[in-house]
Formats: C-alpha cells, sequence, structure tokens
C-alpha cells in the first residue's frame, strides 16, 4: 500500500491546485477573512492560526485582486496538464522525503538521480554522461568552468586565483549567444571582463548567426601567443534571437585541438530525442557539456534545468560543485523523476514532435504570403521560425507615390513588425509568438514553439487561427504603407496650416500638428 502520508501530500496539492486556479472568487459580501485588497493594511498573525482553506482563498485573491483594481484583463495561467501535475507534486514530497533518516533518504536520492541522469542520457545522445540539476540555468555553466579551471591550473584548489595571474584563462562565446551570459560567468568566478572573448559571426559565408570558424581560430593563436590559456568555448544549438546552429563539429575540431573544454546550450538540443536528427545538431552529443530545460520543451513547471557533462576524476566535479555529498541537493531531481515516467519515452519524444511539426505547418503556410518574408536556418528541420512584412519593399509601396520613401524605411519597418507581433499575441495568444530584434535582420516575429507549446497548449488550429488574423492584418499594412507618403504630401499643401511631424516609430500614416 502506498504511504498515507504520500496520498495524503497528492490529496492536498490537488485541493490547493483547484483554490488557486478556481476562476470563482468569493464575492465581497462573503466572509470578511477571505477578502483581500493591496491597499489593505497588514495586520498581526492570528492568535489562533488560519485553517489551510482560508490562506489558500487568500492567496487566490492576491494573485486576481491587482488585475481587478487596474481594470487589467485576466491573465492566462500557465496550462497545467496531469504531467504538470507531477511536476508539483515531486516539489512536495522532496519536503516530505528530506525528513526521513539518513541512511534511506541517501539510498533513495541515489536511485532517483541516476534513474534520471541515464534516462536524460539515453533520451537525448549523450553517451557515459554525469547530471547536475540546477534552478537557474546559468548555473550549470558557472559549476563546468570551475570543473576546467581546476583541471587545467593543478595548483587552483591550494592557491586560489594567484595561480590564474601566471596565464590569463580566456572564455570565447558567440555575438550570436545569450546577453549578459559572459558577464555573469566572469562574476560568479571572479574573472575580470578582459577573460571574455566575443567572437564575430559570419558575415559573407552562411548564416548571419553563426561563430565564425576561422576567426575563432585566429583569436586563440593570438591569446596563446600572449601568453594567455583558452580555456573553454560557448558554443549555440539554437541562438536566442534566430535559433541558429553554430557548425559544432568543426568547433570541437577546434577544441580539441587547442585541449578547449566545449560546452553547448540552446533550444535546438530538444530535437536530439527524435528519431531523425540533423548532423547539425547531432555533433552536440560530442560536446564536453551541454545545458538543456526540459520543464519548457515538455511544459513541466518549476521543473530544473540539467547540464550533462563528462569528467572523469569526481574528486573535480565535487570541488566545482557538480557533485554533492548532501542527499538532499540530489532531490532536485526529484520532479523531473517524476514526469518523466508519467510522459514515458514515447510522450516526451512526442511532445517535441508535435512543436516541430507545427513549425513547419506555419512555414509552409507563410510561405504563400507574398507580402511576408519568412527566415529559417532549415526549412526541412528548423524548429525556429521567423517572419517579417513586408516581402519587398517596392511591392509595399506600389500604388503610392512611395519613390521618396526611404529616409526612415527600416525604423518604420520595424515599428510595422512590432505592432504586428503584438496585435498577433493578443489575437492568438496560444500560439506563443513573440517581437525580436536582430541586428542584420531588425524586427521579427519569431514562432518557437518549442519554448511555448507545451506550456500553452498550442494546437494545429491555433496556426490556421494565427494565419487567417495575419491575413486580415496585411492589407491594413499594405494599404497603410502606401499611403504614407500621399498624406505627407498631402500635408504639405496645407502649409502653413499644417506641419508633418517625422514619427518613425509610429506604425499609421504620420502625424501632423
Amino acid at each position: 500500500m502506498v504511504d498515507s502520508t504520500f496520498a495524503q501530500v497528492g490529496k492536498n496539492l490537488s485541493e490547493a491546485m483547484r483554490i488557486l486556479g478556481d476562476g470563482q472568487r468569493e464575492p465581497e459580501t462573503g466572509p470578511e477573512k477571505w477578502r483581500f485588497s493591496r491597499s489593505s493594511i497588514p495586520g498581526p498573525l492570528q492568535g489562533d492560526g488560519q485553517d489551510v482553506a482560508t490562506i489558500l482563498h487568500l492567496v487566490h485573491n492576491l494573485i486576481h485582486d491587482e488585475e481587478e483594481e487596474e481594470d487589467m484583463p485576466s491573465q492566462q495561467m500557465q496550462h497545467v496538464g496531469e504531467q504538470g501535475h507531477m511536476a508539483l507534486l515531486g516539489h512536495s514530497l522532496a519536503a516530505y522525503i528530506s525528513v526521513l533518516d539518513r541512511e534511506r533518504l541517501r539510498k533513495l536520492t541515489t536511485r532517483i538521480l541516476s534513474d534520471t541522469t541515464l534516462w536524460l542520457c539515453r533520451l537525448f545522445r549523450y553517451e557515459n554522461g554525469s547530471a547536475y540539476f540546477h534552478e537557474d540555468d546559468r548555473d550549470g555553466l558557472v559549476k563546468v568552468c570551475r570543473l576546467v579551471i581546476n583541471a587545467r591550473y593543478e595548483e587552483y584548489a591550494s592557491e586560489g586565483y594567484s595561480v590564474l595571474c601566471s596565464r590569463q584563462p580566456v572564455i570565447y562565446q558567440s555575438a550570436s549567444g545569450r546577453s549578459g551570459l559572459g558577464q555573469h560567468l566572469c562574476s560568479q568566478l571572479g574573472l575580470p571582463l578582459s577573460s571574455l572573448c566575443t567572437v564575430p559571426c559570419n558575415t559573407i559565408f552562411g548564416s548571419q548567426h553563426q561563430m565564425d570558424v576561422a576567426l575563432l581560430d585566429k583569436l586563440i593563436k593570438e591569446d596563446i601567443e600572449t601568453g594567455k590559456l583558452p580555456l573553454l568555448l560557448i558554443a549555440n544549438a539554437g541562438t536566442p534571437g534566430a535559433g541558429h546552429t553554430d557548425k559544432l563539429a568543426r568547433l570541437k575540431d577546434l577544441c580539441d585541438q587547442y585541449n578547449m573544454w566545449l560546452h553547448v546550450e540552446g533550444v535546438n538540443l530538444a530535437t536530439l530525442a527524435l528519431g531523425q536528427v540533423t548532423s547539425a545538431i547531432m555533433a552536440a552529443s560530442r560536446s564536453d557539456s551541454m545545458t538543456l530545460t526540459p520543464g519548457q520543451w515538455l511544459g513541466l513547471p518549476a521543473v530544473t534545468a540539467v547540464t550533462l557533462y563528462r569528467h572523469e576524476d569526481p574528486a573535480l566535479s565535487l570541488a566545482a560543485g557538480l557533485t554533492s555529498s548532501q542527499p538532499v541537493a540530489k532531490l532536485r531531481a526529484l520532479p523531473l523523476w517524476l514526469s518523466l515516467q508519467y510522459l514515458g519515452h514515447s510522450g516526451i519524444v512526442q511532445k517535441i514532435r508535435h512543436a516541430t511539426a507545427l513549425s513547419q505547418q506555419l512555414l509552409q503556410k507563410l510561405k504563400a504570403l507574398a507580402s511576408i518574408k519568412t527566415s529559417v536556418e532549415d526549412e526541412l528541420s528548423s524548429p525556429v521560425v521567423l517572419f517579417r512584412f513586408p516581402q519587398e519593399m517596392s511591392s509595399a509601396s506600389s500604388g503610392g507615390s512611395g519613390e521618396g520613401y526611404c529616409a526612415g524605411e527600416k525604423e518604420v519597418l520595424d515599428a510595422f513588425n512590432r505592432w504586428l507581433g503584438e496585435q498577433l499575441l493578443q489575437l492568438v495568444p496560444n500560439s506563443g509568438v513573440d517581437v525580436v530584434e536582430l541586428e542584420d535582420e531588425g524586427t521579427c516575429i519569431r514562432f518557437s514553439p518549442l519554448l511555448t507549446a507545451a506550456v500553452l497548449g498550442t494546437q494545429e488550429e491555433n496556426i490556421e487561427d494565427l494565419m487567417e488574423k495575419l491575413s486580415e492584418l496585411v492589407p491594413v499594412m499594405c494599404s497603410t504603407m502606401c499611403l504614407r507618403q500621399d498624406f505627407r504630401e498631402e500635408t504639405h499643401r496645407h502649409s502653413p496650416s499644417l506641419t508633418y511631424i517625422e514619427e518613425l516609430s509610429w506604425p499609421g500614416l504620420g502625424a501632423v500638428r
């Protein structure tokens, strides 16, 4: 039989979720103890305490009162399906398990950690790997850097930072990488910002978002010549903006040549779980470490990120913080352990396959719209779709006198695309589209279902709705673009009564004073 306390934990969680998720609020004429307003003055703790239901209703009111006070539309909470319930149950059970006697706790946590590590390594094709579970998705990389520093500087454990002065370590990152990641690493490791080298992306051949391998090779050689120690390279399997993948195979060969550590992160790593994987992504399985975010990919609330890594010295892994002798620390894996078992291998693969299929569905439909320009890394497999209005400037301007319209062309187009993305997200919230600012392309609308579909419950009909709204908005924007110059000229005809105002950030006909 199941432990009665386990059963009670599950029952209490279900009841709490029901109360917190219930849209029906207690009326203002109801019990005073259930009413709360942001303007209320907090009182002292009640002497006799409060029952669980009262406290949960208070939390519910705290969640929703701010929306009412500011006349905000009720925001849809993350969809928590049964697999999400398992993740939440894991957090509750972890607290209960932590009070077991030390020996039972050690055996149980060791089993949970080893199971979860094995499953993830098999799912994502990372043979003979170890796993570190962490709340902050940057923390795995911080610990990996500590591991590499301990491995490359033999006296680091006893001498500390002073050994770094003889040969300054260098961490290389892509110009298309995560904003602020390198600075965070230096801050956490106590390294100067001069230890961070940002590698430009390709400008002539290949993707505009891939790291320039030849230039990286040159930078490494220059650092070695000046007495520095190339330490680690951060590569992307799905850049944060455009979702492009670096040339991981070539980068791994370069790292082997210079005895550098290769770390890979990015949303495209999720596709390693599929039956057919592109060679570009498959190369990530050769990396020394990679960070996965299964909570986002599978729609699991409050599940940790995971960094898989390969290293033979357990003492160095312990010194770096990648492993812990404290059994309670291993309980971080419990929510994921429960969720992976609940979904099963087929369920996990199905969720990732569903997200990639949504991308293909949207891409094919967008290509049929003449006024929309699409941008993907690989039309057959890219899980991230970027699109932008208009396809060509001339087509948008045809029909109006747009010959002189070019001074603030980029700013105006960015404003229109920003407006388009905001409208689509408002009209079809389950689509999960968002607006991104890219250096070369400008403002684009991005569809990255691996990050959003499982959380929002995106389905094929949501893509159909998205295309329907897009087909309604595009003609409006085309007409507006065509008539902007006509509006400017009409304003000048009424001079000095009217003054035309150059407002490039406004996605409309224009402004006058």
